[in-house]
């Protein structure tokens, strides 16, 4: 069924939330937002994708989701997997490889195709692509599946905990950062970063942890997790500093688990810097502590 955008003239209501006034431990989120319906969020209306043949889509990108003059990587890439979604019986994006070929445009349309590889009983294997100005921008390959079916492995689990950070009401708004690139994305999503990771070059790490959430109150959900794991500010501002934009040259994401309501914890750290390529490992925890995706991208650390 095609996604349909919805009427996002009217926020929602944050009342409990925006006041951010929340109590907690150290290592703990603020109480997460009332539950709110996800089909109506800005985020779902921005990425909404329009049936124009078989394996044809088309789709208006926002220029609210931008990095500079160019949509964030995860933005761009989530029409795509609508449009996957809606070709398989699997509803949730577990594996997702995206290779950004060229930078994309906010505040115009965009071309998206996709085809099925192999649609399994538990596992569907799809190919997309997102196209602009009759230039291809984005080559994913994706693979499908139930995140809520039954457990058929005996019930063993392994799983990172998050590490302890400050709670949100203590840690940096992203507004404050000294970044070098306007951030437009700011206006739909709210972003907190670690104290000790929020001064420019004040780190001889480059670690940075933090939270994440949909400015206007939204739930996470797998279809989103993708573009939260591309949402934080770099890794290697804390020991670099004033970076600007970090195009990212090929993204993998790993969804592990539905996340639940509220606050997502982040941590990203580079681990290899070389000629000017970076890699960047990642992962996030929902707001039980329960880990929901992990993240591995290269990025190149543009001349400034």
């Amino acid at each position: 069924m095609a996604d349909t955008p919805a009427d996002t003239t009217k926020r929602f209501d944050r009342q409990g939330v925006s006041g951010r006034a929340e109590s907690g431990h150290a290592d703990t989120p603020a109480d997460p937002p009332q539950h709110l319906d996800f089909a109506r969020s800005e985020f779902d209306a921005d990425t909404a994708v329009t049936p124009q043949g078989p394996g044809l889509w088309s789709a208006h990108l926002s220029s609210n989701w931008n990095i500079g003059d160019h949509s964030n990587g995860g933005y761009a890439l989530t029409p795509v997997l609508r449009a996957m979604r809606s070709l398989v019986p699997h509803s949730d994006p577990i594996s997702v490889t995206a290779h950004f070929l060229r930078p994309t445009r906010g505040d115009a349309m965009v071309e998206v195709r996709a085809q099925t590889v192999r649609s399994g009983r538990t596992i569907s294997t799809l190919s997309g692509s997102l196209w602009q100005d009759g230039a291809q921008r984005l080559a994913v390959v994706a693979a499908f599946g139930d995140l809520a079916a039954a457990d058929q492995s005996g019930g063993h689990e392994i799983a990172e905990p998050p590490p302890s950070i400050p709670p949100v009401q203590e840690c940096v708004h992203r507004v404050g950062l000294e970044q070098g690139v306007e951030l437009p994305i700011l206006s739909r999503v709210d972003t907190r970063v670690h104290p000790g990771h929020a001064e420019a070059g004040s780190s001889d790490r480059a670690l940075l942890d933090g939270w994440i959430r949909l400015a206007d109150g939204a739930e996470p959900s797998t279809l989103s997790l993708p573009f939260f794991s591309d949402a934080m500010p770099p890794s290697l501002y804390p020991l670099l500093g004033n970076v600007g934009w970090v195009p990212t040259i090929e993204l993998t994401v790993h969804v592990r688990r539905p996340p639940t309501a509220g606050w997502l914890q982040t941590r990203t750290e580079c681990h290899d810097m070389h000629r000017g390529r970076a890699i960047e490992s990642g992962s996030l925890w929902d707001s039980r502590g329960s880990l929901v995706a992990c993240v591995r991208q290269i990025c190149l650390l543009m001349s400034r």
